[in-house]
Formats: structure tokens, C-alpha cells, sequence
């Protein structure tokens, strides 16, 4: 038998907040002004899919949910059984400045409120094929963490082992490490830590093996139709090589959502943190928001540029004029230059025009003049 309040449900409007966990899903319903239910359910969407159509019928549902460790296949779904979906940035959710309580079902009425007020953010959710396609390029990333954690372990075992004699000193290219794994064998040591050796050289191998085979990948996604124009605007800049571009071009997705550089600076975490208050001005370190390897790209990219681009070069030096050989101050000119070069790749993206090497003002001024 169904409740009055399903009743008086029937046809409304309802929002529901989500918290996502492993093992269960907190739900706060909220409809008119107040909680209508909350409940405690399996994490598996049918559970969730089946709750929706037998307790709120021919209601206009929409669901809020935090980006998290599950993605966005939840929004996928239920986008896909006709249920309206938002995906939130947890920073981005407000709350009470004296809430001192936080758990699941507090989480869940947060963002069941949050929701029906129209007090809330939320996520760009990528095109599948570009979701997928990213998972290539920071499953490259992974590998290469692994290489180096492997990296470091032989050398480590060596010097553990008072080995080092033995092997080259400083650091070591792929050519060191594959003549390295030859001398294992002639070692003078037990049979236990030659065997311990040829695995860790076997397993790196086998990872740098991988990281090729993923290499191979991206070099296919960049020749595909999806992928070829943005990834020969992006190679025409100063410093972005042909794995940098598909790699930026999976992470970025369509930037023509950001209407304003500002905001494109602001969702690369390029632009500075501030806490001001009344005739108090204070700006901070970099906010980091958004993925920090593609920061480390950039800046990469941009010890490069500087080289080939005057206009960034220039702008190299303006920043860092009054470093006075303090490393800081050139690496704060070079975050500089980063913001400026993603500024412009943003728009050879929106123009479609390869990237044009500038002239500093100066220049531009001399050569009116003559």
C-alpha cells in the first residue's frame, strides 16, 4: 500500500543528494521546501534505479552527486534512464561556516539542499570516447612512476649490498641499465640475491615494455580524425612535442566551454590564491587546482618556449627582472610564462590557427619606425 506522502509526491519536482561510497549510498529526497525521505542502499544502480520509479512515480528527479573515485558512469546511467544528473566538485559545495558534524547522511542533506536552491557547481562531464581515451594517457604517467620506483629499488639493492664497485657510477641511462643486467650474472654473489637482481631488472623491462605499448597507443589516437586537428594546433607552439599535444588535448577536452581565459586559468590552477578582507590585500601561492601533471607540462613545455618565442621570453625576464639569481623568483617567472603559453594554445584551440611566433613591443615598435 503506498503512503499519503507518495501521493502527494506524485508529479512533483524532486531533488536528491547522493553520497557515493564503496559499499553503500546515502540518499537525502528533498521536495517543496523539506526532507521527504532518507535512506541507506546498496551501492549498485538498480537498487538506486528501482527505488526512484516504485517510490516517487512520474516525478521530475534530479540527482546530485561529488565527483569521486567512481567517475561519471553513475551520471551516464541515470542520464540514460531519463533522470536528470548533476555532478558537483566536492571544494565547490557550500556549508554552514559553524557546522562542526560531517558524515555520509549530513554529506547527503548538504547536497539535497544545495541542489533544490540552486547553490551549487558543477563538473563538465566528458564525451566517453574522451574519458576513455584519457585513461591511455594517465595510464602512461602510472608507468612511468613505475620505472622510476623500479629504477630505484635496483639501485638501492646494489648499495645495499656493497655492489656499487661493481656498476657505474652516477646516474644511469637505459643503456647503463641493460649492461647492468648482463653483469648480474657474472656477479660473485648467492644465488638468493642474484635472483632477486634479475627480477627487478625483469620487471623493468617488462615495464618500460608496457609504457611503449601505451606510447604506440597515443601515437594512434593523435592520427585519429578525433584527434588530429587539435593535436597539430597544439604542436605548432614552441615546446609542445607530439606526446605532450594528445595528452593535452585528452585532458582539455572542448575549451570552448570556458568563455573567459580567467576561468581557464582558474580550472589549470595557474592563477594565485587570495584571502582579502576590508583594506587587507593578500594573494598566495598558486590555488594547484585541477590536474597538477598537466601544470608539470606546461612548465616543462615552457622552459623550452622561452628559447624559440621572444614574446615569452620577454616575459620570462619581466618577471623574474629582480630575482638576483634567487631560483625562486625564476620559478615563479616560469609559472609565468606557463599561464601565458596555455593562454595562448587556448586560443589556437578556439581560433583554429597554428601557433604564431610573436614580436615584443619593442620590436614592434623599431619596425614601424623603420
Amino acid at each position: 500500500m503506498k503512503k499519503i506522502c507518495d501521493y502527494i509526491l506524485q508529479g512533483k519536482e524532486v531533488f536528491v543528494g547522493l553520497e557515493d561510497s564503496k559499499k553503500t549510498w546515502k540518499v537525502c529526497v528533498r521536495s517543496g521546501g523539506v526532507v521527504v525521505n532518507r535512506i541507506s542502499i546498496e551501492a549498485d544502480y538498480d537498487v538506486l534505479r528501482n527505488y526512484f520509479r516504485n517510490k516517487y512515480p512520474e516525478c521530475a528527479i534530479t540527482v546530485m552527486y561529488e565527483a569521486g573515485f567512481r567517475g561519471f558512469e553513475l551520471h551516464d546511467k541515470l542520464v540514460s534512464d531519463n533522470f536528470a544528473c548533476i555532478v558537483t566538485p566536492p571544494h565547490t559545495v557550500t556549508e554552514a561556516k559553524c557546522n562542526k558534524q560531517k558524515n555520509d547522511s549530513i554529506d547527503a542533506d548538504r547536497l539535497a539542499k544545495n541542489l533544490e536552491n540552486g547553490d551549487y557547481k558543477s563538473c563538465h562531464i566528458p564525451e566517453r570516447d574522451v574519458r576513455e581515451g584519457r585513461q591511455v594517457s594517465r595510464l602512461y604517467g602510472q608507468l612511468q612512476k613505475d620505472i622510476t620506483r623500479t629504477c630505484n629499488r635496483i639501485r638501492r639493492a646494489i648499495e645495499f649490498h656493497g655492489l656499487e664497485h661493481v656498476f657505474p657510477q652516477g646516474d644511469w641511462n637505459r643503456r647503463q641499465y641493460r649492461e647492468a643486467e648482463e653483469k648480474v650474472v657474472e656477479l660473485k654473489v648467492g644465488e638468493s640475491l642474484r635472483f632477486a637482481l634479475q627480477m627487478l631488472f625483469t620487471e623493468l623491462r617488462q615495464v618500460r615494455q608496457y609504457q611503449r605499448d601505451v606510447l604506440k597507443k597515443l601515437r594512434e589516437l593523435a592520427k585519429s580524425d578525433r584527434y588530429k586537428k587539435e593535436v597539430d594546433l597544439l604542436r605548432s607552439a614552441p615546446g609542445i612535442g607530439p606526446l605532450t599535444s594528445i595528452r593535452l588535448a585528452l585532458e582539455w577536452g572542448d575549451v570552448s566551454r570556458f568563455k573567459r581565459k580567467e576561468e581557464f586559468a582558474a580550472f589549470l590552477g595557474l592563477v594565485p590564491g587570495e584571502y582579502s578582507t576590508g583594506e587587507r590585500d593578500h594573494k598566495g601561492h598558486l590555488t594547484k587546482q585541477g590536474n597538477r601533471q598537466v601544470r608539470a607540462w606546461l612548465i616543462e613545455c615552457s622552459w623550452v618556449a622561452i628559447r624559440m618565442d621572444p614574446v615569452l621570453l620577454d616575459k620570462f625576464n619581466r618577471v623574474a627582472k629582480d630575482s638576483m639569481g634567487i631560483m625562486k623568483y625564476k620559478k615563479k617567472a616560469i609559472v609565468a610564462v606557463a599561464r601565458k603559453l596555455a593562454m595562448r594554445l587556448r586560443g589556437v584551440l578556439l581560433s583554429g590557427e597554428p601557433y604564431q611566433v610573436g614580436l615584443i613591443e619593442s620590436q614592434k615598435v623599431q619596425a614601424s619606425a623603420a
